[in-house]
């Protein structure tokens, strides 16, 4: 009896206000959505570092035919400065910062570029001349890429020190921006999702003195009294944080499938593992959220 009683007391509730009930689980479902989409860019970042930053090495690039940077003008680089470069990282001043590093041939190089781009446009745009011979460097320790690119740069027959971090830095900054840029419109949309919880909440309340002042007089304890209010800002609260959820499934698969049908079958990305991952989570803030504020504002406005 007392479940029915709670459970028709909740359905008045959000009967009773069901415009505002709507703007709480639009305004739960928008704030829960950017904090997932946050959430789901940071472990993208570390899915990207997890994978390349195993891979990352110092690219010794030397020069090749058709170089256009002065240090290039005497053409590509010729058998006896590919063996002083070799000797070099060989040496007692570069050894020590060696893990292990291998010489890559034009044809080489060619023969990679081939296998990751087959049957893309990108292959057709160049030719195994444009590719650089190098000596691919793993680092003891990838911090200390200063050291190799003191010692190589501007060396004849170099062309260029490339550390493959420096590129890969740019896009986690990117992707760490978009993060605090989620997060920060979470944070905004939580507020406002809080504020609609209480004045729903304030509402639904003062339409219901009567029913609340007759319980008291039957004796109806105050946790009785205030649950069914809770439970409304719950509820809508509980419909938001699955909707968010179905949309950030939704987004992850399709982007998933996209990735994979494109020219990024190479990147490694997110799956639908990471959004079931973040679920509990995201349901367990929109309740305990919303509970809170049902309580607080209860609290001041239902005198029990």
């Amino acid at each position: 009896m007392r479940f029915q009683f709670i459970a028709s007391e909740i359905w008045i509730g959000l009967r009773r206000n069901l415009s505002m009930t709507i703007a709480v689980i639009i305004v739960t479902f928008v704030s829960l959505t950017f904090i997932g989409s946050a959430a789901l860019i940071q472990a993208q970042v570390g899915k990207f570092k997890d994978d390349w930053y195993g891979k990352v090495e110092v690219s010794v690039l030397l020069c090749p035919t058709n170089s256009a940077k002065p240090v290039c003008a005497s053409g590509e680089a010729t058998t006896e400065q590919i063996a002083e470069i070799e000797g070099l990282l060989k040496s007692p001043e570069l050894a020590p910062e060696i893990e292990t590093f291998t010489f890559e041939s034009k044809a080489d190089a060619w023969a990679s570029f081939s296998d990751r781009f087959e049957g893309q446009w990108l292959l057709s745009q160049v030719t195994e001349d444009d590719m650089n011979a190098s000596f691919r460097i793993k680092l003891v320790d990838p911090q200390n890429y200063q050291v190799i690119a003191d010692v190589l740069t501007g060396r004849p027959g170099v062309e260029e020190v490339q550390d493959q971090r420096q590129v890969l830095e740019p896009i986690f900054r990117v992707l760490n921006g978009a993060t605090f840029v989620a997060a920060g419109l979470a944070a905004v949309m939580l507020l406002a999702a809080v504020l609609l919880i209480t004045t729903t909440i304030r509402l639904s309340a003062l339409s219901r003195r009567r029913e609340t002042g007759i319980m008291r007089l039957v004796g109806a304890s105050n946790f009785i009294i205030r649950l069914p209010f809770m439970l409304e800002g719950a509820i809508a609260a509980l419909v938001g944080s699955a909707l968010s959820l179905a949309t950030l499934w939704g987004a992850v698969r399709y982007l998933g499938r996209a990735a994979q049908s494109s020219s990024l079958q190479w990147v490694p990305v997110i799956t639908v593992s990471e959004v079931w991952a973040i679920a509990p989570y995201l349901v367990v803030v929109a309740v305990a959220l919303a509970m809170v504020a049902s309580a607080l504002t209860l609290r001041k406005f239902l005198k029990v």
